[in-house]
């Protein structure tokens, strides 16, 4: 199977956290002979944006990315080249992958053998440290893409590859058993969606908080058991609680990126719950009540992203199914718009750009 793979491309380019964003079209594109061993080169279809991309563009993370960032880190495409003297490839030309926000790892150290590959300290990220995929082609790794199911759209795997992998994991790790209560702060978010229907399938009570009419009807619709709005409500610990009959949920999965959300949680879990922290804000601490926090024995976990079976695991239960990602497609030069809607809190479900 051959291609014919051009020497310049449509990608959009952030050259400093000031300047607009740069739709090329004359992005040079590596060519096949260039790749290095373990190397392949992907013929973007789509890819998702994350609030993750959002950070990265306005460059406000404590480790600053790299510049000029092509950004992106939730694409699905197609194999069409891969590096000379690659061993042991577990994938091949032609065929359709993700590119997910760990693009590569050593898979040697303590961390990658442990299964925390994103923790590696060697570790390349997609959109951020290496260039993404809001470009037409993209530099990827043979041990890292995510061979996508065949059942399921380009699509609707793109957001799983990083929303839906982010929750999936906090919710295998969230010490709960099937009828257990967990709480979802921005249930009607592009993670927080994924995420009621990801604990609906591990058989768990969701209780969704977040604002708004639309973001409300699509929690519901989605399996949420309890709605809170937090602009209405005038006690959200005890709304809380009282949702969940009294005690407080097992979990609390928070994808906000402000500390409130994180304080809060200490106060409405119940005796022995788990506060999984999935949220990045840039310079937010965490600050909780050590008193209670031992007093109730909270357990409190950071969840990173998740490892190449950990992504799997997600798009197989989407595949059949299960989950699935509301979204609306645009085109890549809509990305600015993507981002101004991202920071209002506007965008209710996720935003697929098409590549093609």
């Amino acid at each position: 199977m051959s291609y014919n793979i051009p020497k310049t491309q449509k990608a959009a380019v952030v050259e400093s956290p000031d300047a607009p964003i740069h739709v090329r079209d004359d992005y040079p594109v590596k060519q096949p002979e260039e790749l290095a061993p373990g190397e392949c080169l992907v013929k973007m279809h789509c890819t998702g944006v994350c609030h993750t991309d959002l950070h990265a563009r306005k460059g406000d993370w404590p480790v600053p990315p790299k510049l000029p960032l092509i950004g992106g880190h939730e694409g699905v495409g197609e194999i069409v080249a891969i590096g000379a003297h690659t061993a042991n490839s577990p994938v091949k030309i032609g065929d359709r992958v993700g590119i997910k926000w760990l693009a590569d790892s050593c898979l040697e150290c303590e961390q990658c053998r442990k299964g925390l590959e994103q923790s590696c300290l060697k570790a390349k990220l997609s959109g951020y440290t290496v260039d993404g995929t809001f470009s037409q082609y993209v530099v990827s790794y043979v041990s890292h893409v995510t061979p996508i199911p065949e059942n399921i759209e380009s699509t609707e795997a793109a957001s799983i590859l990083c929303a839906g992998v982010t929750v999936y994991r906090a919710l295998k790790y969230s010490r709960t058993t099937i009828g257990d209560w967990v709480v979802i702060p921005g249930a009607g978010g592009g993670l927080g969606h994924l995420a009621i229907q990801y604990a609906n399938a591990m058989g768990l009570r969701v209780v969704a908080i977040d604002t708004g009419a639309e973001k409300k009807a699509l929690c519901l619709q989605l399996g949420a058991e309890k709605w809170i709005d937090f602009k209405e409500t005038k006690d959200l610990v005890k709304d809380i609680k009282e949702a969940t009959g009294g005690a407080g949920p097992h979990a609390a999965v928070v994808t906000a990126a402000s500390s409130p959300a994180y304080e809060q949680a200490i106060d409405y879990l119940r005796e022995g719950g788990t506060l999984m922290v999935v949220g990045l804000p840039g310079t937010a601490t965490l600050n909780a009540s050590i008193f209670f926090t031992v007093f109730k024995s909270i357990n409190i976990l950071g969840s990173y992203v998740g490892n190449r079976q950990d992504a799997r695991e997600a798009l197989d239960v989407a595949s059949r199914g299960k989950v699935k990602c509301h979204y609306a497609i645009k085109d890549l030069g809509a990305l600015s718009e993507v981002y101004e809607g991202m920071e209002a809190g506007k965008v209710a479900g996720r935003i697929v750009l098409s590549m093609k």
